[in-house]
């Protein structure tokens, strides 16, 4: 009996010391197993808490028969806002805010945990709320001004002074409620989502690059501004129109007649956008010290808002060509809509960056605060000096030159239109379309930046009529018009 005791005593040692080290040691790659129904189960066994735009839930829980999983997720205005949401599936998982804050919604962070004794039982609470920074009538103005289009394309807006997201739209889009249940149906949905030569559900706003055009010349002019390559804005550049790249025979030219352009000062070449000033800036600031000041406004590496967004390029071992190309936003530089609103956020907000953020705040069920987002000065991308100038030439060039579509009444308005060509053809490729702009209060503040993005390659539009003054201008117009309204 003593040695059965023993033996038995042995077992259920080893038994406990099983069950301790599956719990403990395991527990967290067995709860993550993507073959572990039972934690699923658990994610779809409640209704999960809702992101909130202008103080309105834009989600909710739906209630399924038949399953295991007892709720699936909702949308309302679902393609429009689906970059911000990203998705919650049955099947095909969660992105975005969605999967950022995956265990703030479905309840199982533990900040959530109200009651001491939860944290031993492990009982689930109910969802908090994730609270966006989005002002839901700048988000239809973009959305609304993309799909009018007809184009893939993408638009960012957001406030210089505290670096909230006003708007991120991405077209083409899809429906995530399409796909948020288990059924055949959807999945095949899903499948077909997938597979679309249009990319639906590519987030353009965030997590692809393109070259930038001519938008990106008011870097290459806070760069040059910043090391001293240039002093004056209203002197002389003497670069020659067309200009030779270095080292090389082939010349650049512009769109406007070049006459206009021949050693013209600063301000009047981004008023006509004229590409020989800006190479010749780029080539005489350097590719190091060109990669520096960009690396300021956020290039080179990725963001978090807290979404994680593309890298957007500037790279560091470019020759001499290489470097004059940059100047006007071609060659080897590549960027997100979203960095776009940040260089022109910076600039509008005096040099200062502030870090991008989507989410104000995390709230508990009860409505109560349990994180807050603060206003985060990311870095000082160039002087005030400096801004200021790039800020007159911004003006001048809607007031006198090729921005003038996106004037606002009785609102000082900053902006430049750009075309980037890309591809190896680029003779017969259609080029991507860009403008970005801010507006300003009467105490010289900015409250909304834009980055408008269009790819114009599948629209019913001829080659000559691609332009970003022609096809950004009006949505950044309206994007700005909605955020001043409020």
């Amino acid at each position: 009996m003593r040695r059965i005791a023993v033996f038995c005593g042995l077992l259920i040692m080893a038994l406990l010391l099983r069950v301790t080290w599956v719990q403990f040691a395991q527990g967290e790659s067995l709860a993550s197993d993507p073959d572990n129904r039972r934690v699923k189960i658990d994610a779809f066994s409640q209704p999960r808490g809702d992101i909130i735009v202008g103080g309105e839930a834009i989600t909710g829980s739906e209630a399924t028969r038949g399953s295991d999983f007892r709720y699936k997720r909702t949308y309302r205005d679902g393609p429009m806002y689906a970059p911000v949401t990203g998705f919650f599936s049955q099947t095909q998982g969660a992105t975005f805010l969605e999967g950022v804050h995956d265990d703030f919604l479905g309840g199982a962070d533990d900040r959530l945990m109200g009651n001491p004794l939860d944290l031993l039982t492990r009982e689930r609470q109910r969802g908090g709320d994730v609270v966006t920074t989005i002002d839901p009538d700048a988000q239809k103005a973009a959305y609304k001004g993309l799909t009018d289009l007809k184009a893939k394309g993408a638009v960012v807006a957001l406030d210089p002074r505290s670096g909230r997201i006003l708007a991120m739209a991405s077209t083409p889009s899809y429906d995530p409620s399409a796909f948020a249940g288990s059924s055949t149906a959807e999945a095949e949905k899903f499948t077909a989502l997938d597979k679309d030569k249009g990319k639906p559900l590519h987030n353009r706003a965030l997590r692809e690059t393109y070259p930038p055009g001519s938008t990106f010349k008011i870097l290459t002019a806070a760069a040059a501004l910043e090391h001293g390559v240039v002093g004056d804005i209203n002197a002389p550049s003497k670069a020659p129109a067309p200009y030779r790249l270095p080292l090389s025979s082939d010349e650049v030219g512009n769109v406007v007649p070049n006459s206009l352009c021949d050693g013209v000062s600063m301000k009047t070449g981004l008023q006509w956008s004229c590409n020989n000033v800006f190479l010749d800036a780029a080539l005489k600031t350097g590719k190091d010290r060109m990669r520096e000041t960009a690396a300021k406004f956020g290039f080179n590496e990725e963001q978090f808002i807290p979404v994680r967004s593309a890298e957007s390029s500037y790279p560091k071992d470019l020759d001499k060509p290489q470097t004059a190309l940059t100047g006007m936003g071609q060659g080897s530089v590549a960027t997100t809509p979203l960095q776009m609103a940040m260089v022109t956020g910076a600039l509008a907000n005096d040099g200062k960056l502030m870090k991008p953020h989507l989410v104000d705040e995390l709230r508990g069920a009860d409505l109560s605060t349990v994180e807050k987002t603060e206003p985060e000065v990311a870095s000082q991308a160039v002087s005030a000096d400096t801004a200021k100038k790039v800020q007159e030439m911004m003006e001048y060039t809607v007031t006198d030159g090729t921005g003038d579509k996106v004037t606002i009444e009785g609102v000082t308005v900053g902006g430049k239109p750009g075309t980037a060509q890309h591809g190896a053809d680029v003779r017969n490729e259609r080029p991507y379309a860009w403008f970005v702009s801010y507006a300003k209060q009467q105490d010289g503040s900015s409250p909304v930046a834009v980055a408008v993005f269009v790819d114009p390659r599948d629209m019913d539009i001829s080659r000559a009529d691609i332009a970003g003054g022609r096809l950004g201008a009006p949505i950044a117009k309206s994007v700005m018009e909605a955020v001043l309204d409020r």
